[in-house]
């Protein structure tokens, strides 16, 4: 029998407490390569929604409709049996009960998470105050309770990779932001950019919840180490954000620029001869 959705929210949620390891969570654009990597093993995937603008030739930063993105989301989720998380940005909406009923409907969908970000206008886009999240977290935790579903919030604080107004220490102001976060009803801290050992600790130390970083050299300088060394600094779950993505699509790049140019095959013919983009495109369509 197929877990139910509670089901799946109740376990995802447990994940996230001491002594079960830390969670690794790739992160998902679309059916095919939520399948690839459920294929692989995951215990749950969470959402890109920089992947699913990009897929749709668009920049991420609620360029594209809620419609939109909660359609893929619920591809996504109906796709794979393990559980799914879902970015919805800074909420598709500025008042937090509207931004509540975005959720609502996700809970609706079978999503057993969200994350909700403190910036605007996609990567290196302006904070904002931390008391308009702090609403918004609210809000999302109150109408979660009322349907006593086991929503996992994860608050998303972009100050290491804001370029407005960044703050002088982004450590700093992370920790700060992250446990006024967590006293509005987040389970689960995110702070994406690169962070020294040092300033891992600190977040593990200073915030009473878990700590979610990004394994994602796109945006990670210094490089996030290894998630073995992830989880004996205390991090409880690392994921990728749009890291795969942006990756897939460099290797498109690839492709086209040797076809293009020398008109040779190379680059895609080492994937067959690997064996890997048959296995990829089975795993894809949901074929053992």
């Amino acid at each position: 029998m197929s877990p139910t959705p509670l089901d799946k929210a109740t376990r995802f949620r447990a994940r996230h407490s001491g002594g079960s390891g830390i969670l690794v969570l790739p992160n998902a654009w679309d059916v095919a390569s939520a399948r690839i990597f459920a294929s692989l093993g995951a215990e749950a995937i969470g959402t890109t929604s920089l992947g699913i603008s990009a897929s749709r030739g668009m920049r991420e930063g609620e360029s594209m409709t809620w419609e939109i993105m909660r359609d893929a989301i619920a591809a996504i989720v109906a796709a794979v049996e393990i559980p799914v998380t879902a970015d919805i940005e800074h909420g598709y909406a500025d008042d937090p009960q509207r931004i509540a009923d975005r959720v609502e409907e996700i809970i609706g969908l079978g999503a057993v998470g969200v994350n909700i970000e403190d910036s605007v206008g996609g990567p290196g886009g302006p904070l904002v105050d931390p008391s308009i999240l702090v609403e918004r977290l609210q809000a999302i935790r109150e109408r979660a309770n009322r349907f006593e579903y086991p929503l996992t919030i994860n608050a998303k604080t972009d100050v290491l990779l804001t370029r407005a107004n960044a703050p002088r220490s982004p450590i700093d102001e992370a920790i700060r932001r992250g446990v006024r976060y967590v006293a509005a009803g987040a389970d689960c801290v995110f702070v994406p950019g690169g962070i020294e050992r040092s300033g891992l600790t600190r977040l593990v130390q200073e915030i009473d919840a878990p700590i979610n970083v990004v394994a994602n050299p796109a945006i990670a300088s210094p490089q996030v180490p290894p998630v073995a060394e992830l989880e004996e600094l205390g991090i409880r779950r690392v994921s990728i954000g749009s890291g795969a993505m942006l990756a897939t699509l460099g290797f498109l790049r690839r492709i086209g620029q040797e076809l293009l140019g020398d008109g040779t095959y190379r680059v895609m013919g080492n994937e067959f001869r690997l064996g890997e983009a048959r296995r990829a495109y089975d795993a894809a369509v949901g074929e053992d």
